[in-house]
């Protein structure tokens, strides 16, 4: 549990308009004291956490950020059920526990996206299918248009391409498509690129894995458009061979 005592200082302290001085001084120590906590270098004396939580109008608890502590064990809790519930297949009670979770923390693009998956896992008539799926759309378009998580809003952006091709609005998925970025533009692609050492090699072995997917998906889509089994051949030889090397780096 790591406590968040520097950053809540700081901000108590700059809310206020106060300088580490002014603090110091009501402490009766060092503003460099102050400094090292808001640092994370050091934290205050226990004997001085009631003074400081009176001199900021608040509690000891807000000044050690257990709220915020509780608040992200609580988080993590939700989205390890939604995973257990996942694994085993129980997607209506997930959805359940989606929108419970999401009044606590509303438009969490992980919750949203959880949601989303949720609910078009969910089974019922072709109607009520169609009616989750339009719901998840409309999820994965919130997430596009106001998620602040990049890596998070690329994935949906991905992934709502397939949500209008379930809904057969091929149209819309086509054009959504062609706005995600191309093969050559890829995070990894560019890491390897000026990385160096252990880190540059962890990023070459890790992107073997969508290597292996792209050449796949792209070779067997030739074979299915020009009748060449051939080419599925040659997909399953690469990837056994990108496999060989990832085991083996």
């Amino acid at each position: 549990m790591e406590l968040q005592i520097g950053a809540r200082i700081r901000e108590h302290r700059c809310k206020r308009r106060l300088t580490q001085e002014e603090v110091a001084a009501h402490l009766g120590i060092s503003f460099q004291a102050i400094s090292k906590w808001e640092r994370n270098e050091g934290y205050p004396d226990i004997t001085l956490l009631p003074a400081l939580a009176a001199y900021f109008e608040t509690s000891v608890d807000d000044l050690l950020g257990m709220n915020e502590i509780a608040a992200r064990e609580k988080y993590d809790e939700i989205n390890r059920v939604w995973e257990e519930h996942n694994t085993a297949g129980n997607h209506e009670e997930n959805v359940a526990i989606m929108l419970r979770a999401l009044k606590d923390y509303p438009n969490d693009p992980r919750l949203l996206v959880q949601l989303s998956t949720s609910l078009e896992k969910l089974g019922g008539s072709d109607s009520e299918k169609k009616a989750h799926l339009r719901e998840s759309a409309n999820l994965q378009e919130q997430i596009i248009r106001y998620g602040k998580d990049s890596e998070i809003r690329g994935a949906t952006q991905f992934n709502i391409c397939f949500t209008y091709q379930k809904l057969g609005e091929y149209e819309k998925a086509i054009a959504q498509a062609r706005k995600l970025p191309n093969l050559y533009k890829a995070r990894e692609n560019a890491l390897v690129s000026f990385l160096e050492g252990e880190d540059r090699r962890r990023m070459a072995r890790a992107a073997l894995a969508p290597l292996r997917w792209s050449v796949a998906l792209h070779l067997n889509a030739l074979a299915a458009e020009t009748q060449n089994d051939v080419l599925r051949s040659h997909a399953r030889t690469i990837c056994a061979l990108l496999t060989e090397v990832e085991e083996n780096v």
